[in-house]
């Protein structure tokens, strides 16, 4: 529980990042990494990524066993600007998952 709040403090810290022109350019090229959207419902019916996973950061502990099955695979997440998904970045890296921060969030894609 202390390292979802350290987590949560740190913005998840020395998490790797990628690029929307990179993420788009793998997309494109048929690599289909895990996206994950931790923004609030109203925010993800408004634009999506499309094929992504809609899990609100306030929900991520809770919910985790969702993502159990994508654990052998490279998670990108995202939200409006990047702070929320470094968040959430944290606590999936502590939790043993490969992941990615999506650089600018939304506002950058």
């Amino acid at each position: 529980m202390f390292d979802m709040f350290k987590s949560l403090l740190t913005g998840g810290a020395g998490t790797a990042s990628i690029s929307a022109n990179e993420l788009k350019q793998r997309l494109n090229a048929g690599d289909q990494p895990i996206l994950l959207d931790v923004r609030q419902p109203q925010e993800h019916k408004t634009r999506n990524i499309p094929g992504s996973i809609l899990i609100p950061l306030g929900e991520l502990q809770s919910r985790m066993k969702e993502l159990e099955k994508h654990k052998s695979r490279e998670i990108v997440v995202y939200c409006a600007s990047g702070g929320r998904s470094s968040s959430a970045c944290g606590i999936l890296s502590q939790a043993g998952y490969s992941v990615k921060n999506l650089s600018g969030g939304m506002m950058g894609w």
